[in-house]
């Protein structure tokens, strides 16, 4: 199963300059705004939290939808909530492909992985 994330992933995970452009920008295999795709590549982590909290189409245990609202809470400083969805991303006994911003796949639980480690420093500071 591929699912796409946000830019803002693949921003935070990979080091890639906060201009870059995605080179997709749909929610792929998930109804709109869902995931809150759109309004992460926005920089609009509000709109993306309450996106994503509303929607009962997808299943709250959705690796995607964590990490989303992971990184929407982890722009809007709220570190130890963001630390917590990755934690349970990579404590999952299941996980899926995802098919980050830029196209690139990669495993739900290394993208958690990713995303915490980026988070230590932040919360070490706190």
């Amino acid at each position: 199963m591929k699912l796409l994330l946000t830019g803002v992933l693949v921003t935070g995970l990979m080091g890639v300059a906060a201009n870059a452009q995605p080179t997709m920008n749909i929610e792929t295999a998930y109804p709109k705004g869902s995931i809150g795709y759109e309004a992460l590549v926005k920089g609009d982590n509000a709109r993306a939290v309450s996106q994503i909290l509303a929607s009962a189409q997808v299943s709250r245990h959705d690796p995607a939808k964590l990490l989303n609202l992971g990184h929407a809470y982890a722009r809007m400083g709220r570190m130890a909530e963001a630390s917590a969805l990755f934690n349970i991303v990579m404590q999952s006994r299941n996980s899926v492909d995802l098919v980050l911003a830029d196209g690139r796949v990669m495993n739900s639980k290394e993208a958690a992985r990713k995303a915490y480690a980026r988070l230590q420093p932040r919360l070490a500071t706190r």
